[in-house]
């Protein structure tokens, strides 16, 4: 099962509009404390910059959610930008789009879609990363069957974590939740109902 969706790498995107440089960072940041670091960072870096436009969105139903104009005109660059991210679904992201104003204004409508375009390109290049909910178990299994275990774990959904070789094999499964029945009867069934489980 899904529990959220967010994205896979930090990232980074540029445009040129109207003379005026825009540049986008993104990051995952799971709490808020790692969102305000972050755009402190940037504000660090691009200390020079005309704007700096932070938005973010937290938790796991985007729990927490906040954007600044940082001085652009009111609904112009954070709250476009905070409605893109939730809009896309995506959560513990935080975005600043960095401004160096190029002498020509853009108006209320340019704006929106120059602070949206860049963010579009920074998410494309970060990438989406979905964070499932997993079932974690150790199976005790002979060594005749370790061929078949990594032949079913495809068609099966589950995958192997860790393998310890001793006198048997201890192998560390995990699957979602909802196909631990159908591999627990599987592995039951190939080890004739000598499965020896711990969680």
């Amino acid at each position: 099962m899904i529990k959220f969706i967010t994205i896979e790498k930090q990232a980074e995107a540029e445009e040129i509009i109207e003379r005026s440089r825009f540049i986008a960072h993104i990051k995952r940041t799971d709490t808020r404390e790692e969102a305000d670091l972050f755009i402190a960072e940037i504000k660090r870096q691009y200390k020079d910059a005309t704007h700096n436009v932070p938005a973010f969105v937290i938790g796991e139903k985007q729990d927490l959610q906040w954007a600044s104009d940082d001085g652009e005109p009111s609904g112009t660059s954070g709250a476009p930008m905070l409605q893109m991210l939730v809009k896309e679904g995506l959560t513990n992201v935080t975005v600043v789009v960095t401004r160096y104003f190029g002498g020509i204004k853009l108006g209320t409508g340019g704006l929106v879609r120059a602070y949206t375009g860049v963010l579009r390109l920074a998410l494309e290049k970060a990438g989406r990363f979905e964070v499932r909910e997993v079932k974690s178990i150790k199976v005790k299994l002979p060594y005749s069957l370790l061929t078949k275990l990594q032949k079913s774990a495809e068609d099966l959904k589950y995958s192997i974590d860790d393998i310890e070789y001793s006198d048997e094999l201890l192998v560390t499964l995990s699957f979602e939740p909802e196909d631990e029945e159908r591999i627990i009867s599987w592995f039951t069934d190939i080890t004739q109902g000598k499965l020896v489980i711990s969680e």
